[in-house]
This record gives C-alpha cells, structure tokens and sequence, in this order.
C-alpha cells in the first residue's frame, strides 16, 4: 500500500539525487527569502509534487535565555503551550482544553506543537494544501500560536510529572555522567543550566506567560516552509500566522534582546571521579568547541567524521574497540549553536578498564590534533559524507530541518548547492589546522562515572 509519507520521502529522494550528480547546478533547491513588513523573517522552497506543507517558525527563546534558577523555563513554555488556547470573545472563539486542541487537529490530518532547544523556541505545522483543511489549520495554529491558555492546573499535573521523570533519570548513570560533564565544560553559561525539582518548582504559569509575550514576536520569527504553494500564498499563509502575535506599537523596530555571555574557555584540565554502583563506566572527555558560524565548521566536520564521528570506521573506534576491545562503542561530537557547545569523547567500559579507554582516548586525540588525518583516512570520509549527502534531504522533514539550518545561523541561501564541494574542498592541512585552533587536549573536562571506588 503506497502511503502518502512513502509519497513524500520517494519525491524528496529524487530531488536530493539529482543533488549528488554534476548537475547540481542545474537542480539546485531554490529558496526564496524576503522579509515582512512585521520584520518576520521568510524562508521559502516550493515543491508542488505532492500536496503537503510543513512549516517552522523558529524564535530567540531557547534555554540560553532561562533565568539562572528557572532552568527549564523555555522548555515546560513551549511544552505548555500546546495545553490549550484562550477564548477570543471579540472574534467570536471558544477556550478550548487541551482535549478540544488534540481533536481540533486530529479532525484536521494536521498537527502543530512547539519544542525548546538551546537556542531557540521552535513552532511546527504540518498539514495537507487542500484549499477546505490548509486554511483551518492555520487559523488554529495561528490561535494556539498566540493564545496559548497555560492553564494552572494542567501545569501543576505536568511539573509533578516531570519531576517524576527527573528523579528516575538521577538514577541512570549516563545521565548523571552528561550533567557533571555539561556543568564541568559550560560553567555559569546557560549551556550548562541543568533542570532541577527546584528550578521546576521555582516556575508558574505568569513565568510563562511573560516569556512568551516578550519573546513570541512577530519582528522576531525566522519561519521556514517547504510545500507546494507559490510565493504570495507563502507570504499570506506566513502574515496569518503572525497576526495574532503582540506587537509593541510604539517601537520603531523590533526591540534588542539582552546580549548573552559566550562561553568561557577552559584555563586548565579538570577531573571528576563518581562513584556510582554500575556494571560500566562512564566515561566522557571534552571542552567547549566553537560556534556554528565559526569559518571552520566544514574542516571540523570532515576531521571529526575520522576522529569519532564516523561509526566503526573513525579512528577512535579502530583504536579503543578493534585494537583492543576496551569498549563497544566509543565516539566524538562537536555541538556548534549560537556560543560555542561541546566538544565530547564518548565511551563506556567495565569499570576496571576505565583508565585504560580513557588513557588511549587521550592518545589518539593528542595525536590527531598534532598530526591531523592521513590522506587514506581523509579520501574515506569525504567518500562517506558525500555519498550520503542525499540522504540528508530524503524528506520534506529532513529538507525543512536543512532549511531552517539556514535561515537560522544565518548562512547563505545556496548553501546547500554547494555542501559537498566545500567538503571536497577540505585538506588534512585544513583539518590539522582547525584542529589546533579549536582543542586543548592538555586543558579538558574528564568525567569517570561508574564502580564502587571512592570519587577523587
């Protein structure tokens, strides 16, 4: 049975194809960017094929922006936010209860709801473009959008709920690992705020209700849409959205937001031992990276892809794992955002061999920031990066996700034409270099959860 989201990826797969061939010039995605009179932001990509539309609308609203003992704040907001909409008696509406919000967009094939990231406050639709469901759905996600009811007693329902969840996940062992690790790397920056029972008990509704009036904007809003509709009907759709959003009348423009402190390097090598009664350590190494408009975003990727970003064929995995079966997995990230996220060595062991993994670990990461790849090592992630290029965009989600990568950190709007040549482009001079610019080895974070020993 052909469903409508086979539909979707089997068109989207065509298109991120042809991407990957040396015609990419000539099937470049085309998108539109203009700008509203409210100061919203557009990011448009047509694509008539199917019938569908999803759109995103992304806001300066995320964690970074919680207050110092309110962590959580923007997350439970956008969580909350979909927990009903207010009456709007001069436009003849009803309240209605979260119940009444479900069955509203269970009737309509649709869906809309919000989540928070470090960063910021995201809103999603997803909806079909016939003429009698689109209009209805963005009538409501305009409502849920602007008037959201945070009602008192649902909030008391979900905070218990979530301090549940939190006292469950206390007794998980990664996670208590991330917390020490994310506090050790980030310090007072919000990056490393960490949700609490206090924090949480610490948030109410009016707490919520201001986040939301002063940051869900309409000056504000980045929004992102793929589908099949033109230019003007975008334009309209995105206007509508909007129009129930406050505006401040009597500012000239959209009003700055307070500037948030980047995040503070590390001026030496720290280490945490905790004891914790677990078949396997924990173990996690790492500093603050760089930032996602940092020039050397592309060698960082490449070289990180060969570090320990690239599965069974990075070179950490070849040297703790296949070498020497110190671990089943072992990896490195970097998390570029708005400051400058981590940069991580991830692994898990038996607590007898912690030192060991983490020692090794330590080597080859000494070495690569010293010596950088080898051109075999190089060849191989540029062959794995590029042939899965397509795969990137094999969705109308995974296209949006790319899109509001743009609009967001701000890139150029033919990034994506030409994502494999800059990765063609890199050299293990170029990653070496990077490398040296951005990582410590001798001035990280160590974090050594797991057995039964005394913490250091």
């Amino acid at each position: 049975m052909i469903t409508l989201k086979k539909i979707v990826k089997n068109a989207f797969l065509a298109v991120a194809a042809v991407f990957v061939t040396g015609h990419a010039a000539m099937a470049a995605i085309a998108i539109e960017h203009w700008v509203q009179p409210s100061g919203a932001q557009v990011f448009l990509v047509q694509s008539h094929a199917i019938p569908m539309l999803d759109v995103q609308l992304d806001f300066d609203a995320g964690s970074r922006r919680d207050p110092v003992n309110q962590a959580g704040l923007a997350s439970v907001t956008a969580s909350l936010s979909g927990m009903g909409v207010l009456a709007s008696p001069s436009r003849g509406e009803p309240a209605l209860d979260e119940n009444a919000l479900g069955e509203a967009w269970a009737d309509l094939g649709a869906n809309f709801g919000a989540q928070a990231s470090s960063d910021r406050m995201s809103f999603a639709l997803r909806s079909l473009t016939y003429p009698d469901l689109l209009g209805k759905a963005i009538h409501l996600a305009a409502r849920q959008l602007a008037e959201p009811a945070f009602p008192a007693d649902i909030w008391q329902r979900e905070r218990e709920t979530m301090i549940a969840a939190l006292k469950e996940a206390n007794t998980r062992p990664a996670t208590l690992a991330q917390r020490a690790f994310d506090q050790a790397v980030f310090g007072s920056h919000p990056y490393g705020y960490d949700m609490t029972e206090d924090s949480l008990k610490r948030i109410e509704v009016v707490h919520m209700a201001a986040l939301h009036r002063q940051l869900i904007q309409p000056c504000r809003a980045k929004v992102t849409l793929v589908g099949a509709l033109n230019r003007s009907q975008a334009d309209a759709l995105v206007t509508q959205l909007l129009a129930r959003l406050p505006v401040d009348a009597k500012a000239a423009a959209c009003p700055a937001l307070p500037a948030v402190a980047e995040v503070a390097p590390l001026s030496r090598a720290s280490e945490q031992r905790i004891a914790f009664d677990s078949a396997q350590a924990h173990v996690l190494l790492g500093q603050p990276g760089y930032k996602r408009s940092d020039p050397d975003f592309f060698a960082l990727l490449v070289g990180n892809y060969i570090l320990g970003g690239g599965g069974f064929v990075s070179r950490l995995t070849n040297e703790v794992r296949e070498k020497r079966g110190l671990s089943y997995s072992v990896y490195s990230y970097f998390s570029p955002g708005l400051h400058a996220g981590a940069f991580a060595i991830g692994l898990q062991t038996r607590p007898d061999q912690a030192d060991q993994a983490l020692q090794v670990s330590r080597e080859v990461l000494a070495r690569f920031v010293t010596d950088g790849p080898t051109e075999a090592e190089l060849q191989g992630a540029k062959d794995n990066l590029i042939g899965g290029f397509a795969l990137r965009l094999d969705s109308n989600r995974k296209l949006l996700d790319n899109v509001t990568n743009i609009a967001w950190n701000g890139l150029p709007l033919d990034y994506l034409d030409h994502w494999t040549q800059r990765v063609q482009k890199i050299t293990v001079a170029d990653i070496k270099a990077a490398f040296q610019r951005k990582l410590q080895p001798d001035r990280m974070v160590t974090v050594v959860l797991g057995g039964a020993g005394a913490a250091r």
